[in-house]
């Protein structure tokens, strides 16, 4: 049975066009922030609104992705994000009051926060297999693509009248080479098919993946899952916060807290803000933030290849310690101790750590945890926490950088990458070599499922 491995690749490409475009509306308005300012005259807490809106968004649209997916397929969804993509990248561009602007920004967060969502989703279910893992990876990868783009055309931009306006409109050409793709030659999932009711089509698909064997295996491994009640029966809203499946969700939705609290996005979105705070000159700050962009590139493909060789756990607690040991520095910085070059060795530092253990294996440690009748639910809840945090540290960073200062604002962020650290330590078991099966087992979920699907 030879598979139509040129036909996965390709679908895999046109799918992860949305990471790509998640990358480039998160990271882009990094180089516009200065000219928004300027132009609509912002307050430090309305920069921080101008920046943190589109998490509004991708909340709302993390929440609400898994369910439209089922009911209307993964195909639909991303077509629906990439309308959206399109239309916050139209109205970004030609914002004539602030009001208007957030409400570009709101629109980008649902297509990014659906992205983040039905993306992986389909790849999983096109993908076969022995392939699964490596061809969701590459996502993460879009997804760091789309901000070292966002950071070079910013780079690129900068010197043009309203430069901000051209920055923010870029989504707006991939958005529509997305819409295309998925248009042209795009093929439905053939597990949502199946589940669906429609095996013909979900037969068609699977035919043109890996022939007529293939496709019969397929269906009859889905169809016997469908019928399996303990494995396909899906775990209430109530359910999930109670017993050990309650306590699996508090790790995990800690986990993907912790992700965020210590201060990620802040450098993403804000990059050249921190360098300039440093006395870097904004041309040069741009600069400097391409070379973040790269390295954030970089580590991640170093995290996509220790992961299954070194361990989630083993990746975590190093990631965590690095971070703590860079944003330490990085603090001592805005007390004069280093120069602006200690606060680019500092960042890069913490971006390479980050990107190599907490950015990507956050996510594969939960999946991995939460059991099969909980996980789609389980996920969406420990997604919208993690929104949630963001939006609370992106909005609030300019004041604290105002308030507190350097020093204090990025001392708090490593003060939260040693509890991480900690709480890593302490609580987050190994997954690594270990079925999902072997897991629930370890964890003790298999007896707990079955009370709480009883409730």
């Amino acid at each position: 049975m030879e598979l139509n491995n040129r036909l996965i690749n390709w679908m895999t490409f046109v799918a992860v066009n949305g990471g790509l475009l998640f990358g480039l509306n998160m990271a882009g308005i990094s180089g516009a922030i200065s000219g928004i300012q300027e132009y609509f005259m912002l307050t430090r807490m309305e920069t921080g609104l101008a920046v943190s809106s589109i998490m509004i968004g991708c909340l709302v649209g993390a929440l609400g992705a898994g369910y439209f997916g089922d009911k209307y397929g993964r195909k639909v969804m991303m077509l629906i994000s990439a309308s959206l993509f399109i239309l916050s990248a139209l109205i970004s561009g030609i914002a004539q009051q602030f009001g208007l602007f957030v409400f570009a920004r709101i629109v980008g967060g649902l297509a990014v926060g659906t992205s983040s969502v039905i993306v992986p989703v389909y790849i999983t279910e096109i993908a076969p297999a022995q392939r699964r893992g490596t061809l969701v990876s590459f996502n993460q990868m879009a997804i760091v693509t789309g901000i070292l783009l966002a950071y070079i055309v910013d780079y690129v931009l900068f010197q043009l009248d309203y430069s901000w306006r051209f920055m923010l409109s870029v989504p707006l050409v991939f958005g529509a080479l997305y819409l295309l793709l998925l248009n042209i030659s795009f093929l439905e999932s053939p597990r949502w098919l199946i589940k669906t009711g429609r095996k013909n089509d979900a037969h068609k698909v699977l035919l043109k993946i890996g022939g007529v064997q293939y496709a019969m295996n397929e269906i009859k491994t889905v169809e016997a899952t469908m019928k399996n009640k303990t494995s396909n029966q899906n775990t209430g809203i109530r359910a999930i916060f109670k017993g050990k499946l309650g306590y699996v969700l508090l790790l995990g939705t800690l986990l993907a807290a912790f992700q965020q609290v210590t201060g990620i996005n802040v450098v993403i979105n804000y990059a050249p803000v921190i360098f300039q705070q440093a006395g870097v000159g904004t041309n040069d700050a741009l600069l400097q933030s391409i070379i973040v962009g790269v390295v954030n590139f970089v580590f991640t493909i170093v995290a996509i290849w220790l992961v299954d060789r070194k361990g989630r756990k083993s990746l975590l607690l190093w990631g965590a310690a690095g971070m703590t040991l860079a944003l330490a520095f990085l603090a001592a910085t805005f007390a004069g101790i280093a120069g602006s070059i200690g606060m680019v060795i500092s960042v890069l530092v913490y971006i390479a750590f980050f990107a190599a253990s907490l950015a990507p294996v956050v996510w594969v440690v939960t999946s991995e945890m939460y059991p099969t009748s909980a996980r789609g639910i389980a996920m969406s809840f420990s997604t919208s926490v993690s929104w949630i945090c963001s939006l609370l540290v992106v909005q609030f960073f300019p004041w604290m950088l105002d308030r507190l200062g350097g020093m204090l604002t990025f001392g708090v962020f490593g003060l939260f990458s040693l509890l991480a650290f900690i709480f890593i330590k302490i609580y987050i078991p190994e997954t690594k070599g270990k079925s999902l099966e072997e897991i629930e087992n370890d964890l003790g979920l298999n007896h707990d499922i079955v009370k709480t699907e009883m409730i």
